[in-house]
């Protein structure tokens, strides 16, 4: 079963945002989670295929060799609002790319 995952974290250090996706390289979160701490992340927010919303962000195809750098920049990533079907939620933001990590967060 390949599974789609979502995180959003910064790296102190070297004061970098990113959204990366897994699908299919990780059968459970907790595992993407623990790879991004190794590498000196913050884990912002993680969410899974049925959990989060694409906004301008589109899945990608299955890879199981390695992770899919979404969305990189200098700083913390922005949390925002947007209004999605006429329906208003907490999101994220990282280089212009935005997504809802929780459908059931709304505003």
């Amino acid at each position: 079963m390949n599974t789609y995952f979502r995180i959003t974290a910064y790296h102190p250090t070297e004061n970098l945002s990113v959204i990366v996706d897994s699908y299919g390289l990780h059968e459970k979160l907790w595992q993407f989670s623990s790879q991004m701490l190794q590498k000196g992340f913050k884990v912002i927010e993680v969410s899974n295929a049925e959990k989060f919303l694409d906004v301008n962000i589109t899945k990608a195809a299955p890879d199981m060799d390695k992770y899919i750098l979404r969305a990189s920049t200098e700083g913390e990533p922005e949390r925002i609002t947007h209004l999605l079907n006429g329906v208003e939620y907490h999101a994220i933001k990282v280089e212009g790319k935005i997504y809802i990590p929780d459908r059931e967060k709304k505003v």
